[in-house]
């Protein structure tokens, strides 16, 4: 009868391993689905998808502009941080040192005034105050830069946080991959993406196991976009499925001790 327990026992702690374990099928990307055959996308439609470079300008982002000429007192009129400071520019400085865009999509800029940036790209922007200093000095050399240019990754990965975006075409795998990249438990099925736009935040969900992300708009991450790596279903089951593991474990090995000593 004890072995008969003891056979019941292994069994269950058989099945509770099995339960917590993740087929190599939820982990994989980028998988074949038969919808790319009905999407028949040219290589350079995907080429020309969505991009951070494509960002448009919203109230409450943070712009960096430099403004440099060959006479370094007209520099300092139109620079918020002193020019001559010295040192590369940091994160940090460009912060404390950016103009913010107000509510109605303007930044104000010394002894020029206001200047419209919301609804535009840091390109559009860089041209229009290229228009602009014409009028004050000649050969002005205008740097326009995003301050606030992050991703934010949570949920199922290694390491969430919020990272600096360096380059201007980051794709959705290449931002996880500074994450971490996905835990065992995350759901590649179906991630979540919120990103900001001027009539509040927009949620989208796809699946990075379908390879049609590729030629989907969200391949491309863009600033300030926060990705959400969902967990699978049962994941709260898997984890404590391996405390019971352990427990009943423990009472297996004692039990077969027990049976092995009385069978001598």
């Amino acid at each position: 009868m004890k072995i008969d327990h003891t056979i019941t026992l292994i069994s269950l702690s058989i099945i509770l391993i099995l339960s917590s374990c993740v087929t190599r099928k939820k982990l994989t990307y980028l998988k074949y689905s038969d919808k790319l055959a009905d999407y028949n996308i040219p290589v350079s439609d995907i080429r020309t998808s969505v991009t951070p470079a494509a960002y448009k300008v919203m109230p409450y982002d943070n712009l960096y502009i430099r403004v440099i000429t060959p006479d370094p007192e007209w520099s300092s009129l139109f620079n918020i941080m002193p020019v001559g400071a010295g040192g590369a520019v940091t994160e940090e400085s460009a912060a404390l040192f950016g103009y913010p865009v107000d509510g109605d999509g303007n930044i104000d800029i010394p002894f020029v005034g206001k200047v419209e940036a919301g609804g535009k790209t840091l390109s559009e922007i860089k041209v229009e105050l290229d228009s602009i200093f014409k009028n004050y000095v000649a050969d002005a050399a205008i740097t326009v830069r995003l301050v606030n240019n992050y991703v934010s990754i949570i949920g199922e990965v290694r390491s969430p946080g919020r990272y600096l975006l360096t380059k201007d075409r980051v794709n959705v795998f290449e931002a996880l991959s500074m994450a971490g990249d996905m835990s065992q438990f995350s759901n590649r099925q179906k991630v979540q993406l919120i990103r900001p736009s001027p009539y509040g935040p927009v949620i989208k969900e796809f699946s990075l196991a379908d390879r049609s992300i590729l030629s989907s708009e969200l391949y491309y991450i863009m600033p300030n976009d926060i990705i959400y790596s969902m967990p699978m279903q049962g994941r709260s089951f898997a984890v404590n499925s391996s405390v019971w593991t352990l427990f009943l474990s423990a009472i297996t090995s004692a039990l077969g001790v027990i049976a092995f000593f009385r069978t001598l």
